[in-house]
């Protein structure tokens, strides 16, 4: 008996099973090569046992960074690569390491550096999931967190900051990136054919996020949704391989909807039921027949005025 096989990792939103780059990789990877895991959303990174997501645990195996895990996954029988010449599994290696250096820069600025995204966006979504007082400080770690791991991938001293010139340049990087995927992809449904590789995986895992969360500065999704066989691409894998987490995504919003709708139904019905008491009781109260307006003479014209037509100019 296979042994059981447990991810955790963020939880998603927008029509993602995950916010997160990494995990979304990796569960993408799972998906593809048919790995039974269990996927755990967590609300605490700090919860992990490594203090970092995601983390694969299997028996007393407890495993984190997507590599590796992939590596696991395929000792374990789980190999999405099976197919793959030399060549094709050497140009992988050259286009995740393209993806690390040109385009994750450019993603983590997108959500932890870029200030109004962050303070919009990033940080009420996550501080939401983050129990109090950790709320308060976690986010502000993780983008902190997220520029020094910018600066260390662009060959900077850690602890310092981004000029604006050097932010448009990580942009820039970014969509040269996304040009060369494009092309590369072209019209087929993968990258080498019509089955998913770990290149997919890696490619999928960092692309969802910027196609789908809805930012108010948007440029690198521009740009993105300016190439449409990636936008495509991305809409193919979560249609396929995660309609359940999509469709459980938007059944819950039903779910929500549909409650929002019960209680205003028996507020409405609660308060006809109060207006109907007050009828009854008016109608069982003492009546007085209506007061007959009096008519008025004026002393000159002989013209009626009613107390109504006096108000008239």
């Amino acid at each position: 008996m296979a042994a059981t096989m447990e991810l955790s990792c963020w939880g998603g939103d927008w029509g993602l099973p995950s916010l997160h780059p990494e995990s979304l990789t990796v569960m993408a990877y799972a998906k593809f090569s048919g790995a039974p895991l269990t996927v755990n959303t967590i609300d605490i990174s700090w919860t992990a046992p490594k203090g970092d997501v995601p983390v694969l645990i299997s028996e007393d195996t407890v495993i984190s960074q997507p590599a590796k895990i992939l590596n696991f996954l395929r000792k374990q029988k789980y190999n999405a690569d099976y197919e793959l010449s030399a060549k094709q599994g050497a140009d992988t290696l050259a286009y995740i390491a393209l993806l690390e250096e040109k385009l994750f820069p450019a993603l983590l600025h997108t959500f932890w550096v870029e200030a109004e995204n962050y303070c919009t966006v990033t940080k009420p979504w996550f501080s939401s999931r983050i129990a109090f007082p950790l709320s308060l400080y976690l986010p502000g770690k993780m983008s902190r967190e997220a520029l020094n791991r910018i600066l260390l991938t662009r060959g900077g001293p850690p602890l310092y900051s981004l000029t604006e010139v050097e932010a448009q340049q990580i942009y820039r990087d970014a969509k040269e990136c996304l040009n060369l995927l494009s092309k590369r992809l072209g019209t087929s449904q993968f990258f080498f054919g019509d089955t998913p590789t770990t290149l997919d995986a890696f490619v999928f895992g960092f692309l969802a996020p910027i196609y789908k969360v809805c930012f108010p500065r948007v440029q690198l999704q521009e740009h993105l949704k300016q190439l449409p066989n990636l936008c495509r691409f991305c809409d193919d894998i979560l249609t396929c391989y995660f309609r359940l987490t999509v469709a459980g995504h938007s059944s819950g919003g039903q779910d929500t909807a549909d409650a929002n709708l019960q209680k205003l139904t028996q507020l409405v019905n609660k308060e006809s039921n109060l207006i109907e008491k007050m009828d009854d009781n008016l109608r069982k109260s003492p009546q007085h027949p209506p007061r007959k307006l009096t008519t008025l003479k004026l002393a000159t014209g002989g013209e009626e005025i009613t107390p109504l037509n006096r108000l008239s100019p």
